[in-house]
């Protein structure tokens, strides 16, 4: 029998919490209670100023990160675009339902004048994702870089410290290049290339790994 859905309640006022949206498996919420980012403040207190204009809150700008590379989004841009209206990934953010996400080119800008010429991103970045993939997060036994699916080897230790490492170089490398096309694009100068050394053989030591 056809039926139609009348009338329509788009503009219906409900009293409801962002808490009550999100299922109560969905993957948000394992990552929210399996990964403690409070770290990252005391690890990245000394880039930040005392004066000056209020930045984006850095646990926000690695969640972010973390939303993207999780969820498999092509770009930051669409992250932050998809995030003004996925319920799931405000909760996760800890933003409210009028809580204004950052901008892509504010995004940009406290990503570059953070960790920029430092090794910071990518030792909170491979903390974190090392973290999933032991607790089961993400898999273990399979990553994706530039789209291509990698099998890992069968020593586990080895996918730690070996895989998860080029897997953060590989994305910190893709965000980089999109901040610096948006530049581009609204006819701003690049950033010039990060003048770290992240050569192939350097280990990140195994104290950033640790709780």
């Amino acid at each position: 029998m056809l039926s139609k859905n009348n009338p329509i309640r788009r503009d219906q006022l409900e009293m409801v919490t962002l808490d009550q949206l999100v299922p109560q498996d969905h993957l948000v919420r394992k990552m929210e209670a399996a990964l403690d980012f409070s770290f990252i403040y005391d690890l990245v207190k000394d880039v930040y100023s005392e004066v000056g204009r209020p930045s984006i809150d850095p646990v926000i700008l690695i969640k972010l990160t973390f939303i993207q590379y999780t969820f498999g989004i092509r770009s930051m841009r669409q992250t932050i675009k998809e995030t003004e209206t996925n319920m799931a990934y405000r909760w996760f953010l800890g933003y409210g339902f009028h809580d204004k996400v950052p901008h892509f080119s504010t995004f940009g800008k406290n990503y570059e004048r953070r960790f920029k010429d430092t090794e910071m991103f990518e030792q909170i970045f491979y903390r974190i994702l090392k973290t999933a993939a032991d607790k089961k997060l993400i898999s273990a036994e399979h990553v994706f870089i530039d789209s291509t699916h990698v099998k890992a080897r069968a020593n586990k230790h080895k996918f730690a410290k070996k895989r998860v490492r080029k897997e953060t170089r590989a994305y910190q490398e893709k965000l980089q290049e999109e901040i610096n096309q948006d530049r581009e694009d609204h006819g701003k100068r690049p950033f010039p290339p990060d003048k770290f050394n992240k050569e192939e053989s350097k280990e990140i030591k195994e104290s950033t790994t640790k709780r």
